[in-house]
């Protein structure tokens, strides 16, 4: 499952959706918590949080969480279909690979790093 954070474009959300992953979406049902409010939700039952936040980062590595995992995107609002496709792509054929690591997506390359 993934948690959508706030920041999360809702077409990138509802791409998500068709393709069958689960996505709890911040906006739709917490809009407004932190952080580490949106970190608590990711523990447990674990699951992938889908930012555009880059203090997710300082999160992870500053507190040296260990048990989470990230996904942040990094692009431009015109360049959500094209980040869309990329992401969906990557979550389809490789969601397990990204447990437990941080990822940054860009239009350009994938980057997933271990956690653990």
């Amino acid at each position: 499952m993934i948690i959508a954070d706030e920041n999360i474009d809702f077409e990138i959300i509802k791409a998500i959706r068709n393709q069958k992953i689960e996505v709890y979406s911040i906006a739709e049902s917490n809009f407004g918590i932190t952080d580490s409010e949106v970190i608590s939700l990711s523990l447990n039952p674990p699951r992938i949080i889908l930012t555009a936040d880059k203090d997710f980062g300082e999160w992870v590595y500053a507190h040296d969480i260990k048990d989470i995992s990230v996904i942040l995107l990094r692009y431009d609002h015109q360049e959500t279909t094209e980040m869309t496709f990329i992401l969906v792509g990557l979550l389809t054929t490789r969601i397990s690979d990204l447990v437990n690591k941080f990822t940054t997506i860009t239009t350009k390359k994938i980057r997933i790093r271990n956690l653990l």
